[in-house]
C-alpha cells in the first residue's frame, strides 16, 4: 500500500514578510484612500467580498462577510451580491462600485471595455474610481497571497 501526502504549500507571506507586511500596508492605504473620497465602510466590505468570490479565495470570504455584517450589512444583501445585477439591493454608487471592482477581478476578460468607465462615472468620481481601483487590485493580491499558500479555512474565526 502506497501513502501519499499532499505537499505542503509555502506561505509566501510568512516566508517573506517584509513583501507581506508591504501589500498589508497598500491594502490600508487604499482603504483610508476611499474612505477619504467618501466611499463607504460596507461599500469597501462589499468590494472586497465581491473579487473575492470571483477569485474562489475562500479565506477572505470567511473574513470580509463577517467584518461587513459586524459593520450592518444585511445577510438577505451578502446573500444577493454575486447577483448584484438582477436586484434592486443595491444603489447606484455601489452598482458602479460593484462593476468596477469586477472589472478589476477579471481584467483579462474584460479588458478594453470601453464602457466600464462611462458605467461608472455616473456614481462615483475621478477619486473614487481610483480608491476602489486600488482596494480590489489590494484584494486581489490578498486573494493570490491565501490560495498560492493553500491558507486552512475552517469553521470559527481565523485570521
Amino acid at each position: 500500500m502506497t501513502i501519499t501526502t499532499t505537499p505542503v504549500r509555502t506561505n509566501v507571506g510568512t516566508r517573506h514578510p517584509e513583501l507581506y507586511n508591504t501589500l498589508a500596508a497598500m491594502a490600508q492605504a487604499s482603504d483610508q484612500a476611499a474612505l477619504t473620497e467618501g466611499i463607504s465602510p460596507l461599500l469597501l466590505e462589499l468590494v472586497k467580498i465581491r473579487v473575492s468570490q470571483i477569485n474562489g479565495c475562500a479565506y477572505c470570504l470567511r473574513i470580509h462577510p463577517a467584518d461587513s455584517l459586524a459593520k450592518g450589512e444585511t445577510p438577505e444583501r451578502l446573500a444577493v451580491l454575486p447577483a448584484w445585477r438582477e436586484t434592486r439591493y443595491f444603489d447606484g454608487q455601489e452598482r458602479a462600485a460593484l462593476a468596477l471592482a469586477e472589472y478589476v477581478a477579471g481584467i483579462k476578460d474584460f479588458h478594453g471595455d470601453a464602457g466600464l468607465y462611462e458605467s461608472t462615472v455616473e456614481h462615483l468620481t475621478p477619486g473614487q474610481v481610483s480608491a476602489l481601483t486600488w482596494v480590489a487590485m489590494s484584494i486581489n493580491s490578498f486573494n493570490r497571497v491565501a490560495i498560492s499558500s493553500a491558507y486552512k479555512v475552517a469553521p470559527g474565526r481565523q485570521r
